[in-house]
């Protein structure tokens, strides 16, 4: 197997390990919240508090760490990821799991951002588009399998036994990238302020609030998928499982799916998906009556919220190599950055939907966000003129 090849399924694991971490909390939550003795709402804000940390200090750690090698910055934060999900396994009460959640957020999203960066180095120009798909790929496969394998292992063991498996798959991680990572990828070094000087570009915020939207209107809905599942659409435990297998299927679908866009139109595809996206969420409170047809709407939006992924990856890193050549590691990171946003905000209106409403309307508030989103996405298309073969 060539060194590249080996490369790319780490770089996949990575994105795994990272997205068991973040996700596998949502399969975990009523668990926590009978150890706890807390609300089930109130503990859908570990979610909105991971996303804000997430979010704010990922351009910050990424930016810092481009004064030095990628690859140290990268073992580095690795060992900090290491210790904050350790910490998780060990938590024995809110506040000790909400500080250890906090500590991960730190250093997640600047993980993912490097090894995005060094994905689009190690990867011939033709395969960049399949390479960047199969990184956020990685993060469905936490999904196919971390979320419902953690919900599994919560319910016959416990949910700290859920962490401490993505404890022991960091450090066979860990060991693989002292082998693998790259060590000379070239960079271009600048101030902090001139970093920052691609967020000037209208055609990179609009690209950003679209990601933030799309991602708002997926948690709107992901937050409490488990009581969606179980509550409102009737299925019992032993379907639960399979059916958040199935989702995770479906997001995988949608990552290569998204590597397909990606290589045939691009950003300019994306409107008819999220129109798309926007209809399915509005027609989830009248399915929920009918527990297969609610199911098969969530299988369609799973794709839809996953699609857009290394269509806008690419155009940050094209706009960026184009014009903001000192901003390339930051560019790789405003996906996990607004995604974030867009989590922090998903799961915050999510939990206020339960709290003053009821979890049937989680879909309508998600369609706000999906009719925003379609909009933005419209905007990006017609002032960006890559990606058009």
């Amino acid at each position: 197997m060539t060194r590249y090849r080996l490369q790319s399924i780490l770089f996949v694991f990575v994105a795994f390990m990272l997205g068991c971490n973040e996700y596998m909390i949502v399969g975990v939550l009523p668990d926590i919240a009978s150890e706890y003795h807390s609300s089930l709402a109130s503990l859908g804000y570990l979610v909105t508090m991971f996303a804000l940390i997430y979010a704010f200090f990922t351009p910050v750690v990424t930016s810092l760490g481009n004064r030095w090698k990628r690859h140290k910055v990268l073992l580095t934060l690795m060992v900090v990821f290491f210790i904050g999900n350790t910490w998780t396994a060990m938590a024995t009460n809110y506040t000790s799991l909400l500080l250890s959640r906090m500590l991960t957020a730190t250093v997640a999203g600047a993980i993912i951002s490097i090894v995005l960066v060094l994905a689009n180095f190690i990867a011939p120009p033709e395969k960049r588009a399949s390479l960047v798909s199969w990184v956020f790929a990685g993060f469905s496969l936490a999904s196919v399998v971390g979320v419902p394998l953690g919900t599994m292992i919560s319910q016959k063991l416990t949910w700290h036994d859920s962490f401490w498996i993505i404890t022991v798959l960091t450090i066979a991680v860990f060991a693989a990238l002292l082998w693998l990572v790259p060590k000379d990828t070239p960079q271009v070094q600048g101030r902090l302020s001139s970093q920052f000087s691609l967020f000037k570009d209208k055609r990179v915020l609009a690209g950003a609030m679209f990601v933030v939207t799309v991602c708002a209107a997926d948690y709107t809905m992901y937050t409490y998928i488990r009581p969606l599942i179980s509550d409102l659409m009737g299925f019992n435990d032993t379907w639960l499982n399979w059916l958040l297998l199935m989702m995770g299927v479906f997001f995988l679908i949608g990552n290569k799916f998204g590597g397909f866009l990606a290589d045939n139109g691009g950003v300019h595809r994306l409107p008819y998906i999220y129109i798309l996206m926007t209809v399915l969420m509005f027609l989830m409170r009248p399915s929920f009556s009918y527990k297969w047809v609610a199911i098969s709407v969530v299988a369609i939006l799973c794709v839809t919220f996953a699609s857009y992924g290394a269509s806008t990856q690419l155009m940050f890193l094209e706009i960026a190599e184009k014009e903001y050549p000192q901003s390339l590691d930051l560019a790789s990171s405003i996906n996990s950055i607004f995604a974030n946003i867009g989590i922090s905000l998903g799961s915050l209106a999510a939990a206020e939907t339960v709290r003053f409403s009821s979890l049937n309307n989680v879909g309508n508030v998600g369609a706000v966000f999906g009719i925003i989103a379609t909009v933005l996405i419209v905007v990006v298309s017609k002032n960006f003129e890559g990606m058009r073969h």
